[in-house]
């Protein structure tokens, strides 16, 4: 969640894991393969579901998604000016009605990647009286320090960014094969045409440093840094 005011954008912890005007938490999965095998999204908590949606396609081109961003999702009224939206989720997969009262960890549906979502993932948006509230601090505490209350039962551990998956290819792979999670190889042939490496991570940051490094038999046969050149929530970067 942004908690910064400006054109920038700034999470709890004072880092770039957001961006300008988000107004929720994301659950990302690795690629779309982990998407069509199916996650289920549970109830964060008990209520009476005051809206839904569902039927939109997923990964559809940004022109037919305006107005409705959210894309398949659901919104819970969760009593005393609480209420939670769940957005996102895979066409067809909407297990709630209008109306119908539904208990902490029932199956709302799947995650998917309908609406405004450059990748498959669950974008949960907790609000109290209409203003949105960041669940990992709730009373909006100064982010050079860690909030010791939170309105997670676990508290998921803070990761800035990181790998998402690594991977053989005998080519560089194309960004939607990255994506799909079918662009890796287990074997290459002795005869293939290359030998790439590549790198899929998440939460980047200007001037982070990408390490590609391919080892053999014989050490090292080709590494590289690469320098990022701006905030990316995801990329992906290949050698070879």
């Amino acid at each position: 969640m942004d908690r910064d005011p400006s054109s920038a954008a700034q999470d709890y912890r004072c880092s770039g894991l957001t961006y300008d005007g988000h107004k929720g938490t994301d659950f990302a999965l690795p690629d779309r393969a982990a998407m069509a095998a199916g996650v289920t999204v549970r109830a964060a908590a008990g209520g009476v579901v005051k809206g839904l949606r569902d039927g939109m396609q997923d990964n559809a081109p940004l022109s037919e998604v305006r107005g409705r961003e959210c894309g398949n999702g659901a919104v819970i009224d969760n009593g005393n000016g609480w209420e939670t939206q769940y957005c996102h989720l895979k066409r067809g997969s909407l297990r709630v009605t209008d109306a119908q009262k539904i208990s902490e960890g029932d199956v709302i549906g799947q995650v998917g990647q309908s609406g405004k979502a450059a990748f498959p993932h669950l974008h949960l948006s907790l609000r109290h009286n209409g203003q949105p509230v960041d669940p990992f601090d709730p009373k909006g505490s100064d982010c050079t320090t860690v909030p010791s209350d939170t309105l997670w039962q676990d508290t998921p551990p803070y990761r800035a960014g990181g790998l998402i998956a690594v991977g053989f290819a005998d080519h560089v792979p194309s960004y939607a094969a990255i994506k799909a999670g079918d662009a890796g190889r287990d074997t290459l042939s002795p005869d293939a045409p290359a030998m790439v490496i590549y790198g899929y991570s998440y939460g980047t940051q200007k001037d982070d440093v990408l390490r590609l490094s391919l080892s053999g038999p014989n050490g090292v046969v080709i590494e590289k840094d690469v320098i990022m050149d701006k905030p990316q929530a995801q990329s992906f970067r290949a050698i070879g």
